[in-house]
Order: C-alpha cells, then structure tokens, then sequence
C-alpha cells in the first residue's frame, strides 16, 4: 500500500502522474533493491520493483523510502523547516555559486548528459538551486537525485522541488547502481567514501563542502564558550577525504550574512551548535544583536584513487 494508504485514481477519471514519478521512471536505471542488490522498474508509477519482487512504493508527491528499517536521527521537521527560511533567504546562495562553477569547470565538454547526486541534500534547496543555476545557460541536461536519511526533509524537497528524483536513503548504504554520477555533492553532512567511489564514473568527481573555524563563529562563541568546542578546525575531515579521493582542487569561500531577529532564530533552531545546549544559552543568543553571521567553507574537489 502506499504511504498515503489511497488509490488515487477514480472510475471514469483520468490519474494525473506527478512529475517526481515520471522522473524515477526516466531514470530507473540507476536504482538497485537494497535487499538484494537487484535492478528494478516502475510498476505503473506506483511502486519501484526488482527482479525478486522486492517492492518500494513512490509516494503520491513522487519519492521514494529506500530505508529498510526507521533510522535513528535527529533530524525533525521543525529543523527542516528553519533550514528552509535559512535557504530561502539566500544564506547559502553565495556558495552555490561556487558550486555551480566548480561543477562547470570539471564536466567534459562532450557530456550531453550530467547525473548528479546530492548525498544528504535535507530539504533540497541546495541540490535545486544548483540545478537551476546549471540549466540556464548550457545545452546540456543535468538531472538531479538528491538522498537523505530523513523522511522529513525528502517529503519537503518532493512538495517544493520538481524535476528532481528524491529518495529516503542511507549514504552507508546508496541504493543506486555503480557508476551512474558524473557529480556527487556531500554539502556539510556525514560522507561514506567508499559508496561515493562506487557510484561515481571513472571521470566523475566528488565536491565535498566543510565548514571553516569562522563558520558560525558568532553563535560559537556564545554556544562553546569556555569549551574544548569553542575552536573548530577542519584538518581531520579534510585529511580523510584525502586518503579516499585525490584532490583535484581546493577553494575557501567566506563572506558575512545580514540577518534580523527571526532569521537568527531559525539559524539557532537548524545548527547543531544549539543542539543540548540550555533554554537560558538559546535565549542569550537570541538577545544578543547579533545582525551578521559569517559563512566560512572549504570546498574540495576529488577524483577516486585506483586503490579505491
């Protein structure tokens, strides 16, 4: 059954297929059942099939849940919806431009085709900006997946971003074929090398984005003051990604936010920094006229080593 438990078809009527359906149908190659490992199909756009029968059902907003069994997170709808006043308000927009050149500066000319994974892409505004911004002035058609392990999230991405095939999924274990990604973006979330590697075509690359020790330092200083937490440093995280993929390029992107009251509660409510912190610790950062936040990020692109 699927999840909103109705047949949305009527005697005599015609069924309207949303665009994220036609989207997993366009690009059911890519997927593979994540209890066997098998290809799949689309079963009259209602359910994602493979040879086994085993069976995922699309949602009426047109994603899929590929989680076998509920995960544990703290990600709720609440954080997601400040993230997208966050988004919305163009707080990220300066770095996906950059993005957005990177990825221009490191496809090949003769690709007419460009696939690219969001892993961990939450509501989906960064994946769908990127898309957006890709589209405009090429020839080439670039479609965009976007996974996360939060249903939350993907049910927000599926209602405000068509033309994008959005899944449930885990990045420890990505239920899509391999080497089906020219581009896999991993923008401030967990990454899992070795499944990134599997999926990405032999000249394909990863760009991966990591906060700097200015990120957020405002909200820092009043969160981790007096703590071991107070100083971040991105050496560890970026050495990783060395060891699993050659770095092909490095970039540093800083600039400053202006922001009013109610944005900065937002901010607050999506940033791990308050996560655990006290009422008393939220409420000073709140009264703290804090009117502009720096944005401080390394991205780093990588190509997967032959070892890999």
């Amino acid at each position: 059954m699927s999840e909103n438990g109705k047949n949305s078809s009527q005697k005599g009527s015609k069924v309207r297929v949303s665009a994220g359906k036609i989207k997993i149908k366009e690009n059911i190659d890519i997927f593979k059942c994540p209890v066997c490992g098998d290809g799949m199909y689309v079963d009259e756009f209602k359910s994602i099939i493979c040879m086994k029968n085993h069976c995922f059902d699309i949602s009426r907003r047109g994603y899929v849940n590929l989680l076998l069994k509920p995960p544990k997170h703290k990600y709720g709808k609440e954080l997601f919806k400040s993230r997208s006043v966050i988004c919305q308000m163009g707080f990220f927009d300066p770095l996906l431009e950059s993005i957005v050149r990177l990825i221009y500066d490191n496809i090949s000319d003769d690709i007419d085709h460009v696939r690219i994974l969001d892993a961990g892409c939450g509501e989906g505004y960064h994946l769908s900006q990127v898309i957006k911004k890709l589209q405009e002035n090429q020839d080439t058609h670039f479609q965009g997946v976007g996974i996360d392990i939060s249903k939350d999230a993907i049910q927000i991405a599926s209602k405000n971003f068509k033309g994008i095939v959005w899944c449930v999924a885990d990045i420890a274990k990505i239920p899509f074929m391999d080497k089906k990604f020219d581009i896999v973006l991993n923008i401030l979330s967990p990454s899992n090398y070795s499944e990134f590697s599997r999926i990405i075509r032999s000249q394909g690359v990863l760009i991966k984005i990591v906060p700097n020790s200015g990120y957020l330092k405002e909200l820092r200083d009043i969160f981790y003051r007096g703590t071991d937490k107070e100083i971040y440093s991105n050496e560890e995280v970026i050495e990783h990604f060395s060891k699993n993929f050659e770095v092909l390029d490095t970039k540093n992107v800083q600039y400053s936010v202006s922001l009013n009251r109610e944005q900065l509660s937002h901010l607050i409510k999506m940033t791990p920094l308050s996560w655990g912190a006290a009422e008393e610790i939220i409420e000073k950062a709140l009264d703290s006229n804090i009117d502009n936040i720096t944005a401080d990020f390394t991205v780093i692109v990588g190509r997967g080593k032959l070892s890999n």
